[in-house]
């Protein structure tokens, strides 16, 4: 019988044309958006199959008798009328999102956007209309392989490994905040690393060994000291490509996908994302000498890269973030993450961006992004960070 991937991904591509159209975009680039939020919301299913309730809600959308392959195939050829939300099942669409992601549907869209390489406004309409196809074809398979609640729960389980392909990056950090969530799908990006960056990753795991090795008699108030971009270099691999853009000033960078450079980038161009106190990037190649505030020499790419862009956005304003795990000391914490954020907002100085444009501040082990019971989680929380303040 046929997957649920293959029943889903079957009913999107009769819609990429005519979406295409509407949207100005090219088809390869809607239909990379439509398949990575489908994949998107078919693991968020998966991720929350077990909770109490939740998949019956799904299941009761999924066999609504609204939910036909006549009505799939009507979205698929008007698709405004889609996007307008007239027919029952755009209905029961719009009311799917949300009870997949609450409320970090936004996070979702700008994720889809990153991915598919278009802005926020598009990709909110590439994640809303692959909705009522994911349910089409969650119902297609359903009706053809009568399948239960419950048979649904764990064929979408089993489904994960085939939406690895499909998943945009970031999202399985995402899922880590749901309840039952399968926190470790890899993404895309980490199936299109460029074959170059895998001797990086091993010398990168055989540093960081070595790191283990010389500091593991140390007290446990060092390893809350670790770098701050620990995460960063474990998760190299899932960059994405590297890629050559131009800034308005005419510099041309070498950044990658899925990089701070390239969110930022993103985030300065789109009019539609407004400043504000919660939208934080994330460096992911700053490299510290262990528990000190020093910044080793790899860094500068990173620091260059994020240089040449603050020149050719001379009106933009950035905060500089220190963050730790909850390991050690909280004071000790909260003052080495201070130091080197610090010592980050003077390397931009250092490299010609007015110091008044910059602010930095440490928090500590405040507002962790990982589960600080876990090293994987620790290694999350142990970051710097920016944070656009004017535009």
């Amino acid at each position: 019988m046929a997957s649920i991937v293959e029943s889903v991904m079957g009913f999107l591509g009769p819609i990429t044309g005519p979406l295409a159209s509407q949207l100005g975009e090219s088809t390869e680039t809607v239909q990379r958006g439509l398949q990575g939020g489908a994949a998107a919301m078919l693991t968020g299913l998966a991720a929350r199959a077990e909770e109490p309730g939740f998949l019956g809600q799904i299941f009761g959308l999924i066999t609504n008798p609204a939910n036909t392959p006549s009505a799939v195939s009507a979205l698929a050829a008007n698709p405004s009328a889609a996007l307008a939300g007239t027919s029952p099942l755009s209905d029961m669409a719009g009311r799917l999102l949300p009870m997949i992601f609450g409320s970090r549907q936004g996070a979702v869209t700008d994720a889809i956007g990153q991915f598919a390489g278009v802005g926020a406004n598009k990709a909110g309409t590439l994640l809303s209309m692959a909705a009522p196809l994911v349910l089409g074809g969650l119902g297609h398979f359903v009706r053809d392989n009568n399948v239960s609640a419950s048979g649904l729960a764990n064929s979408l389980k089993t489904e994960v490994p085939n939406l690895q392909g499909l998943m945009p990056a970031g999202l399985s950090t995402l899922f880590a905040g749901i309840p039952g969530a399968l926190s470790a799908v890899p993404t895309r990006a980490a199936a299109t690393t460029n074959r170059w960056l895998w001797p990086v990753v091993i010398l990168a795991a055989i540093l960081l060994a070595a790191l283990w090795f010389f500091n593991r008699s140390r007290p446990p108030a060092n390893e809350a000291m670790q770098t701050a971009s620990n995460a960063g270099s474990s998760a190299m691999s899932a960059l994405g490509d590297f890629f050559k853009t131009k800034l308005p000033n005419g510099v041309e960078l070498n950044i990658p996908q899925y990089g701070i450079e390239n969110q930022l980038l993103s985030f300065i161009q789109d009019s539609s994302k407004p400043v504000d106190t919660t939208t934080w990037f994330n460096f992911d190649r700053l490299l510290f000498d262990t528990g000190k505030a020093t910044l080793q020499p790899s860094s500068e790419e990173q620091l260059n890269n994020i240089t040449e862009i603050l020149k050719a956005y001379p009106n933009v304003q950035v905060k500089i973030g220190g963050y730790t795990d909850n390991t050690g000391d909280p004071a000790a914490n909260k003052a080495l993450s201070d130091a080197r954020a610090k010592t980050v907002m003077d390397a931009f100085v250092s490299k010609g961006i007015d110091a008044s444009r910059l602010t930095s501040e440490g928090y500590g082990d405040q507002y962790p992004v990982g589960d600080n019971s876990t090293e994987e989680g620790r290694a999350k929380n142990r970051r710097i960070a920016l944070r656009v303040t004017q535009k």
